[in-house]
């Protein structure tokens, strides 16, 4: 029997003139609804002849202050690159080769189960050689040799130290300020503070280039460019290396701009009506998402179309930049971005987990990456972008000075150091040729100006002109921040 008809002839009088009084008095107010969202499209309407609404627009009261930069730009080597073999120069490591870690040095601390075991830690100095850079004479290591030019405009903070000692937890911790997943990303809460200053694009983007080293690679969690509690239009949107950018943004076969259209019309005023019925903010997010979709079908072609790139610029990037999902793609990609408005771009190159074979891998990565962030930075500059852009370097924590498995003169490996890493800011509100904060001769523990991850997520806050003591957001009857409950410092040694 068919269900309806089964349905209505068991209604009872009682449950007839029940339901349908509710009826009747939904009707009602949907029309007195009608009527005040139809004054109020007329209202947004007549607004918008002058200029286009902002799909996301800035909280009030934000930024706080004047920003000295509009955009991010956040360059993660996942993996934890060794600050040995790139910024943290330690000559005298040489005459300690092969011989044991001081326990001075190491003072009883923990270290993974991938070394507690071993009979030694023997020390390996880095075999790559090292040189003085720009008018401040920054050590970089000859891997980086094309970044490190740029070294005057670089601020450099040795002293970065973290909570966490296995990747998933610290790749967590840099990229959200905390270690317990669900949190936002920094990207996240940057879009959901400032918005975004283009209609066509996210203001959060995502890119996971692919990478050379042959080692097996950490996996990369959603987490890392999540909104976590936030809602979910701030989550970073995430471009593809290959096939389309984005999934499904294109239009099925027959279907027309002007099709499209009036779906997405119907569709809205579909949600809008449930938006009203059940309050709940997550519908105005698809609705925001299904509009911005509309505009990343031109938009986002338009972005990755490298072609109209002059030959200077292309050479500048090297001989990755024509091929789709390199790194070297990513970066101008980056760029692009940033020209068109884009807040926040981050990119993720995954490969940098060296326990074993370390001095043929980090090259293959550092060939991967190190041309270029140097043509970003040059490419941004010379635009006049630089000074209006944060370009933020880094893993999420360092490596041992002592060899994980056998060493020899040309072959080491580096465990999981979190005491301390080297990372680096160049762009808006950052002062260049500065290097913050000093490790020990080992570079195994922090001697002067210790830079907590949260104290460099406060820094960025404070770069795109947000006090970060004062930007929370209530989840579970706490008032959260990104750099977490307790009292973190802006680095104001590295401001301009």
């Amino acid at each position: 029997m068919n269900p309806i008809q089964e349905y209505l002839q068991t209604l009872t009088r009682r449950q007839f003139f029940g339901d349908g009084a509710i009826r009747m008095g939904g009707v009602s107010l949907a029309m007195l609804a009608a009527e005040r969202t139809a004054k109020a499209t007329d209202q947004l309407s007549q607004a918008s002849t002058a200029s286009p609404a902002m799909v996301h627009p800035p909280l009030p009261g934000f930024p706080h202050f004047a920003p000295r930069a509009k955009a991010v730009i956040y360059l993660h080597m996942n993996g934890g690159p060794s600050q040995l073999d790139t910024w943290d120069y330690k000559p005298n490591l040489k005459e300690h080769f092969d011989k044991d870690l001081p326990d001075s040095i190491r003072m009883g601390q923990r270290i993974t189960t991938m070394t507690s075991g071993q009979a030694r830690l023997p020390v390996a100095p880095s075999m790559f050689n090292f040189a003085r850079y720009g008018q401040a004479g920054t050590w970089a290591s000859e891997l980086l040799s094309h970044t490190a030019k740029h070294a005057d405009d670089l601020a450099v903070v040795r002293s970065v130290h973290t909570n966490a000692i296995n990747h998933d937890p610290a790749c967590t911790f840099v990229t959200t300020g905390s270690e317990v997943p669900g949190k936002p990303s920094i990207g996240a809460w940057l879009a959901y503070g400032l918005g975004s200053a283009t209609n066509n694009l996210p203001a959060f983007v995502v890119l996971t280039p692919r990478w050379t080293s042959k080692q097996a690679a950490q996996a990369l969690f959603t987490r890392m460019w999540s909104s976590g509690f936030l809602p979910s239009k701030y989550t970073g949107v995430a471009l593809r290396s290959v096939g389309d950018p984005v999934l499904y943004i294109d239009n099925p076969s027959g279907i027309d701009a002007r099709h499209r259209r009036a779906m997405l019309d119907t569709l809205s005023q579909l949600n809008q009506k449930n938006f009203e019925r059940f309050g709940d903010p997550e519908t105005q997010t698809r609705i925001a998402q299904y509009e911005m979709a509309f505009r990343m079908q031109s938009s986002v072609p338009e972005l990755v179309d490298l072609s109209g790139e002059t030959k200077e610029t292309l050479d500048m990037y090297g001989p990755e930049v024509s091929k789709r999902g390199t790194f070297a793609a990513s970066a101008l990609l980056a760029r692009r971005m940033v020209e068109r408005g884009v807040r926040v771009v981050q990119i993720l190159h995954r490969g940098w987990d060296q326990h074993g074979s370390l001095p043929s891998e980090i090259r293959h990565q550092c060939y991967d990456t190190d041309q270029p962030c140097a043509a970003l930075l040059q490419d941004l500059k010379q635009r006049g972008l630089l000074d209006s852009t944060l370009v933020v370097w880094g893993g999420e924590f360092g490596r041992t000075v002592y060899s994980q498995g056998a060493l020899t003169k040309t072959n080491y490996g580096r465990d999981h150091h979190p005491r301390n890493f080297s990372m680096w800011m160049a762009g808006g509100g950052i002062k260049g040729g500065v290097v913050h904060g000093e490790t020990d001769d080992f570079s195994y523990n922090i001697v002067d100006k210790p830079c907590h991850v949260n104290d460099l997520n406060a820094t960025v806050m404070h770069c795109m002109g947000i006090d970060h003591e004062r930007f929370s957001y209530r989840f579970q009857g706490l008032d959260q921040r990104l750099t977490g409950v307790e009292p973190q410092r802006v680095v104001q040694e590295i401001l301009s």
